[in-house]
């Protein structure tokens, strides 16, 4: 994210503008059809905006029949004081306290944050489990693992990625004695990284065969820096990848978060914004892709709102994904927009 001393610099999330979004209308494609948007946020601090409940709300009044979502973490709504360590509890406390207010009914039918996905430092090694003990504690029974992003490129300041990460963060001794206290806790594990780290987390996957991972935007190949104008040999390594992460049972993926800067798509640049048909067919390789390696029952469409946003609405987006799955079985489509998600994260939809 953007240095709030740093005004000039790029962002990794595309601006937002409501007036270009309203441009582009769609009726829902098969509404009554049941959603679980298994990866969204919820922000409120300055250099990123305010995307709160009632925002969330707002784009789910698109038509579509989203019953429940999954909060991921955003590295914010950390408790003031207290250790460090164990400040990450307060985005748990927060959104289980969001979860809470939705389970009232006073906010309409979906269960939003009915799944919670927070972020615990795992280099503490095997001391994170403290910390994912007292997430459990303030979940409210909906805390369900960690995210821990390892996204790192020599070139990411060109989709304004400024975060550095060290380069084979997953291989790391102390970091893997705390990832092995997820699965004695029940708890999965989100990962975002780009393409060419999916090594790594392969080889994550093997040594904790029962650990369940979740892969975020589809296994992120990048279409920017020296990647630009490389599309199909991006493709060729991409695909490989994910192939061989589909061999391992616990891994998961989600289909979505295409919508970011890193992807190079070009779609936020027409004069309106991109219809469902347009979206469908420049994704249709990577989505297929996913779906043909991973199968149905462990994939699942995420919206990434309100990262995407900047790209396309959320109403659109979803017909995107139901025009994407218009050749599967109603059992297929079941679980790429519900039952998946409903598993990994043990929702009970």
């Amino acid at each position: 994210m953007p240095s709030k001393t740093a005004p000039t610099a790029i962002s990794s999330h595309l601006a937002v503008r409501p007036d270009w979004l309203e441009r582009r209308r769609e009726a829902a494609l098969e509404p009554d059809l049941p959603i679980v948007d298994p990866h969204h946020h919820l922000i409120d601090r300055p250099e990123s905006g305010r995307y709160l409940l009632p925002d969330l709300l707002a784009d789910i009044a698109s038509g579509h029949n989203v019953v429940a979502t999954v909060y991921l973490e955003w590295l914010s709504m950390y408790r003031a004081d207290g250790p460090a360590e164990m400040r990450p509890v307060g985005e748990i406390e927060f959104a289980n306290g969001i979860a809470a207010m939705s389970a009232s009914g006073g906010y309409g039918k979906p269960r939003v944050c009915a799944g919670i996905v927070g972020h615990a430092d795992l280099a503490l090694g095997a001391g994170v489990a403290k910390v994912l003990e007292a997430m459990i504690a303030s979940g409210g029974g909906r805390f369900r693992g960690i995210r821990f992003i390892s996204a790192s490129d020599p070139e990411q300041a060109q989709w304004g990625a400024t975060a550095v990460r060290p380069q084979g963060l997953l291989l790391d001794r102390q970091l893997r004695e705390g990832f092995a206290q997820l699965a004695p806790l029940g708890l999965s594990f989100d990962a975002f990284l780009y393409h060419p780290q999916l090594a790594d987390l392969l080889d994550l996957a093997r040594a904790f065969p029962a650990t369940p991972i979740v892969l975020n935007h589809v296994g992120g190949p990048i279409g920017l820096g020296r990647y630009r104008g490389k599309r199909d040999s991006v493709f060729a390594e991409w695909s490989a990848r994910m192939r061989e992460l589909a061999a391992c049972p616990n891994v998961h993926v989600k289909l979505g978060g295409l919508g970011m800067r890193m992807f190079g798509f070009d779609v936020h640049e027409g004069e309106l914004p991109p219809d469902s048909e347009q979206l469908a067919a420049a994704w249709r390789p990577y989505i297929e892709t996913c779906i043909a390696a991973f199968g149905p029952d462990r994939a699942m469409f995420e919206s990434n709102f309100p990262v995407d946003k900047g790209s396309y609405s959320y109403g659109v987006f979803w017909n995107a994904c139901k025009r994407l799955a218009q050749g599967a079985s109603a059992s297929e489509k079941a679980d790429l927009f519900h039952g998946t998600a409903s598993r990994v994260y043990r929702l009970g939809i």
